[in-house]
């Protein structure tokens, strides 16, 4: 299936400059919605997951989705202020400028193998801000899963070391 044909830019959003990859066009398919579920699926094929953690909001679109499939609990990373339990916090860098992820401290167990899924890798920032938190909590990370990566910003060096997978490439 053609992902791109069914992921909509969006320019000067949510900045001047930025060209936003929407992918609720996408979502609204339910082909493109489905084909894109199993593909990420695939790239998981042969993988031991305890859990997924999908970054807000975005990749809660799909993290939920993957962890069923794989028998794994799903762990939601979020913004500051939204989780209700204690929380372990990561401050980061974008590519429009900075912010922080926070996960419940007790979400990650030592040795859980966790699967880190994410709508868009772009500077890399976010997912390295993910990564070292579930490595912080005990976790390992097993691999990066992505919707879209944006080659030209650089992220996949942010994440050097660690299996990294995307559907469709900018």
């Amino acid at each position: 299936m053609n992902f791109k044909a069914h992921i909509r830019d969006v320019p000067d959003f949510p900045a001047p400059g930025i060209v936003f990859k929407d992918i609720t066009t996408l979502l609204e398919h339910p082909e493109a919605f489905r084909a894109a579920a199993d593909a990420l699926l695939a790239f998981a094929d042969g993988l031991e997951v305890d859990k997924v953690v999908g970054i807000e909001s975005r990749g809660f679109f799909f993290a939920p989705l993957l962890a069923r499939e794989l028998g794994a609990g799903f762990i939601p990373a979020r913004k500051p202020g939204k989780l209700p339990r204690r929380t372990q916090r990561q401050d980061y860098e974008l590519e429009y400028g900075t912010d922080a992820l926070e996960l419940h401290a007790e979400s990650i167990s030592p040795g859980d193998k966790v699967l880190v899924h994410d709508d868009v890798l772009a500077t890399g920032g976010t997912a390295r801000a993910l990564c070292d938190l579930v490595t912080a909590l005990g976790g390992q990370v097993v691999q990066c899963n992505f919707l879209i990566e944006l080659t030209f910003l650089g992220g996949r060096q942010k994440l050097e070391g660690l299996p990294l997978k995307a559907l469709v490439r900018y």
